[in-house]
């Protein structure tokens, strides 16, 4: 699941950023299967499917040129290795291969009808097993990447799916301000919360708020970014990787360097630089920029292991920016200029939806409709510029 959402979201922002149509098509067929193929009965993502089955690795995925002909014919099984890069050397194992499409060709139709059919042979063979177990972190970090896709993409069902997600984590796994790490068919694990959990939820539900506008993610984010600040300091800006209270090791983890997902220290310093964005709050922009100051060491010596970091001190140095858009939800203006907002974000720039009255989130207090239409107000340290009703001069604003 966590390759899946961090990919599905970089993906998302490639496309807005640089206009990659195979860009586009990753995030969303991304995000379609993570729903398809990951979603529980009761609206979480599963960590994984196994990588074998049958006893061999890849074996319900992979296809050799025989394989494609025996199914679609002669000609749609040239056409088919031809679009899917499958040789007779193989790209994978035992001269199979992995099906890429890294361009689309100029028969959609034919493509469609080719992949209906290979679908539908696949359905034939024995599918890999579903752990589904459902991990907080992991969740976050999807929640995230379907709320944001859909927005850009206008596909409402990527963002129903998160919020099911997030309804899921809040009901099941979150309870007076603590964290579970997993549960499975709907009943909460044993397992403590570790920072990553407490991080990677906040973000998944700050982003939700800036695509749904419902204050609720926010309030939730916050405490659980206070119970990081209490019970997951280390002192001097850093942070450990299980709380105060969790079962006593002979050593406290604390590692800071990301891997094949961010890590809890990197993950929190999002996660506290978005919350002081929405708030104000100078406390939680402090605790964030001092959880930054490894990104300098991690750098120098392991450049890999700060990616995560170095997104988020970007987003620091750009301020990050505020964007509030205030309107009727039912008014297409406020849609456009909604989208608009995600559309042309700065790197870490928070995003806050409201229909023009009063609001527990700061960013959004004292923000109105301008002139009587739907307005957008951009702003850095809650300093706006006058709003703007139009998404041309929305972007403008947001590019300079």
């Amino acid at each position: 699941l966590y390759d899946n959402a961090l990919l599905a979201r970089f993906y998302a922002h490639l496309w807005r950023r640089t206009g990659s149509g195979l860009a586009r098509r990753v995030a969303q067929e991304t995000c379609a299967w993570m729903i398809a193929e990951l979603r529980t009965p009761q609206g979480g993502l599963a960590s994984a499917l196994d990588a074998d089955s049958d006893g061999t690795e890849g074996t319900f995925y992979v296809w050799t040129p025989a394989q494609l002909t025996e199914v679609l014919g002669a000609a749609d099984g040239q056409f088919a290795a031809e679009t899917f890069s499958v040789t007779t050397a193989g790209t994978f194992e035992h001269g199979s291969s992995v099906l890429q499409l890294r361009a689309d060709p100029a028969d959609a139709g034919r493509l469609a009808r080719v992949r209906a059919a290979l679908l539908a042979a696949r359905q034939q063979r024995t599918p890999p097993a579903r752990d589904d177990k459902v991990v907080a972190a992991w969740n976050g970090l999807a929640i995230a990447a379907l709320a944001e896709t859909g927005l850009l993409l206008d596909r409402t069902d990527f963002i129903a799916a998160a919020t099911a997600a997030a309804e899921l984590l809040a009901s099941l796994h979150l309870s007076a301000g603590r964290l579970v790490r997993t549960s499975r068919d709907g009943v909460a694990g044993s397992s403590a919360g570790a920072l990553d959990d407490y991080a990677c939820v906040a973000e998944g539900f700050i982003a939700l708020f800036g695509v749904t506008g419902e204050p609720r993610w926010v309030r939730i984010a916050g405490e659980l970014l206070e119970t990081a600040l209490s019970r997951f300091g280390a002192g001097s800006g850093a942070f450990y990787d299980a709380a105060d209270d969790s079962e006593q090791l002979i050593y406290r983890p604390a590692d800071p360097a990301d891997g094949p997902t961010p890590s809890g220290t990197f993950a929190v310093a999002g996660a506290l630089l978005s919350l002081a964005a929405l708030t104000g709050s100078a406390r939680h922009r402090d605790a964030a920029i001092a959880a930054l100051g490894l990104v300098p060491v991690l750098v120098g010596r392991y450049p890999r292991a700060a990616g995560w970091g170095l997104a988020v001190a970007e987003a620091a140095l750009s301020g990050p920016a505020e964007i509030a858009v205030v309107g009727a939800p039912d008014d297409s203006r406020t849609a456009e200029l909604h989208k608009a907002a995600l559309l042309a974000a700065p790197p870490g720039a928070v995003l806050a939806v409201g229909d023009g009255s009063d609001s527990p989130i700061p960013l959004l207090e004292g923000r109105g409709l301008a002139g009587g239409q739907p307005a957008a107000y951009v702003c850095r340290d809650f300093a706006c510029r006058a709003p703007v009703t139009e998404p041309e001069l929305l972007r403008a604003a947001l590019a300079s």
